[in-house]
């Protein structure tokens, strides 16, 4: 258990100053990493991408409180939208955890790596999708039925719901700062509620390696929440004297390739 915290703090470092240097959300970055190591770990195939979308959603409770703190200092977050947009997300979580429950694991294993092959062409491409003006007012019916949609989507993927919370909030022109922190606000709820979810329903289950609570694996939680926020305010430092967009692209090869490898036993 000691080996697996280690290996964890080293890339929980490196995932917080990726997040830090290129505005990624966590669950990218984690979810194939402990979906390899829980391989590689010898866990049970239908247990390791439950494992590693739980885990990666609890690691972000942390990072979200953070963020939220941060946020709010700066009075970017507007708490009617966070209030609007949070009842949705925490019934999506639910069900999406339960949906990503009754998958046949290679199944979520392909969901995850075609949306990683989506990622991946954005950043290589530099893609900017302009979206036209919208006519229809963001009411709060709009933000719980987004909401719903996003939390659905995060926890199948096990992501922070980032990349998909900021550009609805943009298509409706909410200025992008606001954008950021809402949608950071919201990463809380949707965390809080797809850990919990995870944890129920991996309870009972037979097969789960020590130091589990339910499917989320405390070791590698422990490791990569140490590390990462002590790493992320450097990647942070880095975005604004390194060349990001060329980055970006040498960072999306690496989707590529780790995409790749989450693909390769169905092409194989």
């Amino acid at each position: 258990m000691l080996d697996i915290i280690l290996i964890c703090l080293v890339f929980g470092g490196l995932s917080g100053i990726l997040a830090g240097l290129f505005g990624i959300g966590g669950g990218l970055v984690l979810v194939p990493f402990f979906a390899l190591l829980f391989e590689q770990q010898g866990i049970a195939g239908e247990l390791i991408m439950l494992m590693a979308v739980a885990t990666s959603l609890a690691t972000m409770i942390v990072t979200s409180i953070a963020a939220v703190l941060a946020h709010q200092r700066l009075g970017a977050v507007i708490w009617p939208y966070v209030w609007q947009l949070s009842g949705g997300v925490v019934v999506g979580v639910v069900a999406g955890a339960y949906a990503a429950y009754y998958l046949l694991s290679v199944n979520l294993r392909l969901i995850f790596a075609l949306y990683m092959l989506y990622v991946a062409m954005q950043m290589a491409m530099q893609l900017r999708v302009e979206v036209a003006v919208q006519t229809k007012k963001l009411t709060g019916q709009v933000l719980s039925m987004a909401g719903l949609a996003i939390g659905f989507a995060s926890a199948v993927l096990g992501i922070g719901g980032g990349s998909l919370t900021v550009p609805f909030l943009a298509r409706f022109h909410v200025p992008m700062r606001n954008a950021v922190a809402v949608s950071s606000a919201c990463g809380l709820p949707l965390a809080l509620a797809g850990s919990i979810s995870y944890a129920l329903l991996g309870w009972q289950k037979v097969g789960l390696p020590v130091g589990s609570f339910g499917y989320v694996y405390l070791p590698a939680f422990v490791g990569v929440v140490l590390s990462s926020m002590l790493f992320a305010p450097i990647g942070a430092k880095w975005a604004n004297s390194l060349p990001t967009k060329k980055l970006k692209q040498y960072f999306s090869i690496l989707l590529f390739i780790v995409a790749g490898k989450l693909l390769w036993p169905f092409i194989n």
